[in-house]
This record gives C-alpha cells, structure tokens and sequence, in this order.
C-alpha cells in the first residue's frame, strides 16, 4: 500500500465528516504517521506513547506484534512506526475498528497490519507473538457515570473485559520469552499486579508515570513475563518538570518516534 499524501489525507478527513455528520481531525501520531480522529470522541494519548514506548524498550527485537483492544490503532500503529514489525491488531467496537481501518490505509501499512473485528475475550489464534501489548479501559462500570459516547464508553469503561480480560488473552498470544506489555491507572495498581500474577505473569518491570514534578503517578506501564522471573520496580518517567515543560526523558521518547 502507498503512504497518502497530505493533500489525499485531507481530502478523505472531508469525506469522512460528511459521511459520519461529525468532525474528524487528521492529527500526528509519529513524525511519520499521521491518524484520523474524531474531534468529539476518544483520542490518543499519552498513555498510548508510553505503553508504546515501553513495548519499544522491552522488546525491541520483536519482529511480530499482537495488539489487544487496539481502539483506534494508536499502540499498535506507534510499533509500527518505530520498528519493521507485522501487527495484528483486535478491536471490538464499531467505530474505533472502522477508524482503525482508515488509519491503516492513511499510512500505507495494510501489509504489514492485519486488523480483526472482535471480543478479545475471545480471541484464540493458532499463532503466537514474542511481543503483546495493550491499554485495558481503566474503570468498572460501577465506578462512575458511562459517556453516552459509544467509543468513549468503550475505551474508558470495562463493558468488553477488565485488565485480567487483557493478561488472560496475552498468555494464550505470548510466545515463549516473548512479553507482555500494558499500563494501567496508579490508583488501581493492585488490580493489574493481581491480573498479571494471576495469569502467570512476573512484572519484570514496573514503571509509574508523573504528570509533573511533584504530582502523584496518573498510571503504571508494566513489561511482562510468563514464568518466575525477577520483579524490578523502575524510577518514575516524569512528562513535566515543575516549570510545566518537558522533561529531557519525555522528550526522548518523542526523538524515538521520530520527533524533533
């Protein structure tokens, strides 16, 4: 497939606001990458750099990726970018999964992504990756109020599956010595230790996330390994110093993306 160019990207975001009556932005995903979102509905975000970034640092010889819950294809895509890997990618929801299309053609990479529509509840390839990531929605349904939003309520709210969903569909997926890599919100840091121990997985590596200098974590990024393995608690990736501008770590994640 061929990369678009801007003026085809721009053409299609046109298309894609008359055909869904809402605004879609065309935004940057990596320096070489670029992604259709809509304006209104769930976005990338810096979780999704992160865990990206992590998956990177943890296995970056992977040659073949599997991607659970892939939303709009932000993790995934990310990998892709940064690395000559083949992806496979699942996605449930109806909206996410049609956008993780357009996002897969937009940059030319059908090739090497193949994307499935479904539960990854239920997911049971006849293959295995050395390399699995994902960013499991953060909140029961009980926990808070569910956006109206379908893609939000998806993305945010456990409605298809919890992080134990995740590590369960990980360990059917993770080739042997391949890892396993998520994140998760510091607050709940209990509930993803436990879905990952309870799936035979050793958190070889642990890593809170600092919005700013001097904040309380906002979420953990955790590598995995099934087996009995050293567990290593990292010191925290700070995205802000206290003046409020990046850190000299965050920029670098943005460097291996191909950022300026």
């Amino acid at each position: 497939m061929t990369i678009r160019t801007t003026t085809e990207l721009e053409a299609r975001r046109v298309e894609l606001e008359a055909e869904l009556g809402e605004p879609i932005t065309l935004d940057g995903l990596s320096a070489a990458f670029r992604i259709f979102q809509r304006k209104l509905g769930h976005r990338h975000s810096t979780d999704d750099l992160l865990t990206a970034w992590y998956a990177l640092e943890h296995a970056p010889d992977a040659a073949r990726a599997l991607d659970l819950g892939t939303g709009i294809g932000t993790v995934g895509l990310l990998l892709v970018s940064a690395l000559p890997i083949e992806l496979v990618c699942i996605e449930a929801q109806d909206i996410s999964y049609r956008f993780l299309l357009e996002n897969i053609a937009a940059n030319g990479v059908g090739d090497r992504v193949r994307a499935l529509h479904g539960d990854l509840r239920e997911l049971a390839l006849p293959e295995t990756f050395p390399l699995v990531s994902g960013s499991p929605p953060y909140f029961d349904p009980r926990a808070g109020i569910v956006p109206a939003d379908s893609q939000k309520a998806h993305a945010r709210f456990e409605l298809r599956g919890d992080v134990a969903d995740y590590a369960a569909a990980a360990k059917r997926h993770l080739a042997p010595g391949g890892t396993f890599v998520f994140c998760f919100p510091h607050a709940q840091a209990e509930r993803a230790v436990t879905a990952a121990h309870d799936a035979s997985f050793a958190i070889v590596h642990r890593r809170d996330v600092v919005p700013r200098a001097g904040l309380t974590p906002l979420f953990g990024l955790y590598a995995c390994q099934l087996g009995a393995h050293a567990e290593h608690v990292d010191p925290p990736f700070v995205v802000r110093d206290a003046a409020g501008d990046h850190t000299e770590m965050y920029r670098a994640v943005r460097r291996r993306f191909g950022w300026v």
